[in-house]
């Protein structure tokens, strides 16, 4: 998401940095283009409107026009603005005994999923979660939440058969609650295709009922301008307490994420940027500003690694990688590691100026034929790619399915980068002993 209105204002933030002084004639110009680039993305246009106005103000103050690198000090701005229109600082929930959060949205947001990932979080924070289903109008609901709930080893309330009034279920829930051990209530309640008073009624006086902490409304950033609608119409009814937004990996424009914090002045507390349950994380306003400017995220990719990745594993590799020993069962487990990080193409956006790389993208089936073909090697020959004679290679490619030449291409860049590393831990050896010559 995001990487169309990335590429425009990194277009817009490369012309400004290549004039030796911005004037006032300049600034009109870059933000006419900011402001097109944010109405395509599906930004409200008040919110727009707004924000470039912000923006043009500090952009033409005496400061930024006398400064040395003026251009910049537009992109250091912009990107403060940015931070601030997505929410400021990241707004961690409030899990106050008894600690009650209410899910509503409308179908198809991702309520039940997005429950069950919040239910994964809040484990993985050492809490003790427990899900609660109060969908009684889409039968699949109560099941999936059961289903999601087992696959995360985390206890489900079901309402009994045929129950029709969410009041009784949610006082049921909460007797039922008593005799677990979680200290944190997950409502997961029901949503409709669009906003009705009906639905509206039904979930205020299920909020008046069991006054939770928090009322999360999940809203799919790829609806647009509709989501914005559904944000405002919720606020007024339910005064929610802060938005999760899902399908931020999608290709959608993402106007509705930039758009949702001001509209209804509650901060979007945490994100859904995948299918898997693991792939939701709380929502930091100045990462994904930094993100879109293309000037990417390596602390949220540091959080990542040092979950996939234990320490132990790392030091062996390092060690591995120092003696020149890798082979291909180092590569099949950093191959591994990788993948528990996410989609590559999300992990690359990270890295300042790889998120908005022109006509750049990651060929999945590439990666998984790679893999075939290391799979179908035998441990000895993983171990000693020395191996690999050419009747070896032909078996390997017909075991993964790919021809011979794409194994030899595999095999000879992985002799090129086994050599490289050879030559890197000799020149250090060398290094390493000048030195001490010297002393």
């Amino acid at each position: 998401m995001f990487s169309l209105l990335s590429d425009k204002l990194q277009d817009v933030f490369k012309n400004l940095r290549g004039q030796g002084q911005i004037s006032e004639a300049n600034v009109q110009e870059a933000m006419r283009a900011v402001r097109m680039a944010l109405l395509e993305a599906d930004v409200e246009f008040s919110v727009a409107k707004t924000f470039i106005a912000r923006v043009k103000e500090k952009a033409l103050g005496e400061a930024v026009l006398r400064s040395v690198t003026p251009g910049q000090q537009i992109v250091k701005i912009f990107h403060e603005e940015l931070t601030s229109l997505l929410g400021g600082n990241e707004a961690p929930l409030n899990l106050a005994a008894p600690a009650r959060i209410l899910i509503v949205g409308l179908n198809g947001a991702g309520k039940t999923t997005s429950s069950a990932k919040l239910a994964n979080w809040l484990k993985k924070q050492g809490r003790h979660p427990l899900l609660i289903a109060c969908d009684l109008y889409r039968p699949a609901a109560i099941e999936q939440l059961a289903t999601l709930g087992r696959q995360i080893n985390v206890p489900v309330y079901r309402p009994n058969a045929g129950e029709t009034n969410v009041l009784n279920v949610a006082q049921e829930a909460l007797e039922w609650a008593k005799g677990q051990t979680g200290n944190i209530q997950i409502f997961d309640t029901a949503g409709r295709q669009e906003v009705d008073e009906a639905l509206l009624e039904e979930v205020r006086l299920l909020k008046e009922m069991l006054q939770p902490q928090e009322t999360l409304l999940v809203v799919d950033a790829a609806t647009g301008q509709q989501a914005v609608s559904v944000a405002k119409r919720f606020h007024e009814v339910l005064q929610i307490t802060g938005l999760i937004l899902t399908k931020l990996d999608g290709d959608a424009r993402g106007g509705a994420a930039l758009s949702m914090r001001e509209v209804t002045q509650r901060p979007i507390k945490f994100a859904g940027v995948g299918e898997k349950l693991d792939q939701f994380e709380p929502f930091y306003p100045e990462r994904l500003a930094g993100r879109i400017l293309g000037m990417g995220d390596i602390v949220s990719l540091v959080e990542k690694a040092s979950e996939a990745i234990t320490e132990a594993d790392a030091k062996r590799m390092e060690e591995r990688f120092r003696r020149a020993e890798f082979d291909f069962n180092d590569f099949l487990e950093q191959f591994k590691m990788l993948r528990k990080l996410g989609p590559l193409e999300n992990i690359l956006a990270m890295l300042p100026g790889m998120g908005n790389l022109k006509d750049f993208s990651v060929d999945e089936k590439q990666l998984k034929r790679t893999e075939a073909i290391v799979l179908s090697m035998t441990p000895a020959e993983r171990g000693n790619p020395d191996l690999l004679n050419a009747r070896r290679r032909q078996r390997i490619a017909r075991g993964s399915g790919v021809s011979v030449t794409d194994v030899n291409d595999l095999v000879h860049r992985f002799g090129s980068m086994r050599k490289m590393m050879k030559n890197m831990g000799q020149f250090k050896k060398m290094m390493m002993k000048s030195q001490r010559q010297r002393l």
